[in-house]
């Protein structure tokens, strides 16, 4: 089917009381596992192309992006294209033409008040565009050489200022999830989450949520919280397959063998979250 809107498989989660699962894209396998993963859970999706991803590819998101869309395009699942941590204005203004109907701007290295401004400004632009816009406030920690110090969690007074002051359409915060990690340990503040929820009239977004235990989403999501990011589950599943193929088959040199497993371990973990994450009949 054609690309649907972030915001309105947001809206329709809010409608229905779930989750929204997001899904970091980094090869045309990630894209394909996703696509996959949703049809067999019978569940939308996002499909998120990060600044990081992009840098991956030569500073060049045109050629994945087409790819990531015509996937979506192609599969009978409601998928929408989003690009995550945006930090150049160049990419940003780029999503239009890209084919995604969101971004998350992430101006959190600023300080608050230049936070606050170049949101502002990202919002505008998006809202021109007919873009659909996140940001960020407080820290999530686990990405070496940004902002995202560990500990950083988000004030919900700040947070409805921010809102307000931003324009944005939907706010990542900080309640104790970590980018990056490979364990499912992270304990959630759910009275946080909830105090946000109270505050802050945009929908909520859990960043980190590759290592939140299965009960701490299911809690996260049933307290407000809408779109939930996942990206490192999807890589720690694509290379524990690469690692179990080669060390069976070490004379291998066919990337074939090795990406058809780690396509199909990536779907498998896209299904489950998807099962988590949006818990409707």
């Amino acid at each position: 089917m054609p690309l649907v809107s972030t915001g309105r498989l947001i809206t329709d989660a809010q409608r229905r009381g779930v989750g929204l699962a997001a899904f970091n894209v980094i090869t045309l396998e990630h894209a394909e596992a996703i696509a996959a993963g949703a049809e067999a859970a019978g569940r939308p999706a996002v499909l998120q192309l990060s600044e990081n991803a992009v840098r991956f590819r030569a500073g060049r998101p045109g050629p994945l992006a087409a790819a990531v869309a015509r996937i979506a395009q192609e599969s009978s699942a409601p998928l929408s294209l989003h690009l995550d941590h945006v930090v150049s204005v160049e990419l940003l203004h780029s999503a239009p033409e890209l084919g995604a109907s969101s971004v998350m701007f992430d101006a959190s290295k600023l300080e608050y008040e230049d936070n606050v401004k170049a949101t502002a400004e990202a919002v505008r632009f998006g809202h021109d565009e007919g873009l659909w816009v996140e940001a960020e406030l407080g820290a999530v920690g686990g990405k070496a050489g940004d902002a995202h110090t560990p500990g950083v969690r988000t004030d919900p007074a700040e947070a409805a200022a921010y809102t307000a002051a931003t324009g944005v359409d939907a706010l990542a915060v900080a309640v104790g999830s970590t980018h990056a990690m490979t364990r499912r340990t992270a304990a959630l503040d759910h009275r946080l989450i909830a105090r946000l929820r109270e505050a802050v009239p945009v929908p909520l977004v859990l960043h980190g949520s590759s290592g939140v235990p299965d009960g701490e989403i299911r809690r996260a999501v049933d307290a407000g919280m809408v779109k939930i990011n996942v990206g490192t589950a999807l890589n720690t599943a694509f290379t524990g397959a690469v690692r179990d193929r080669l060390a069976a088959h070490p004379e291998g040199v066919d990337p074939r063998a090795y990406l058809a497993p780690a396509r199909t371990a990536m779907t498998q973990t896209v299904a489950h979250f998807l099962a988590v994450i949006d818990v409707s009949p």
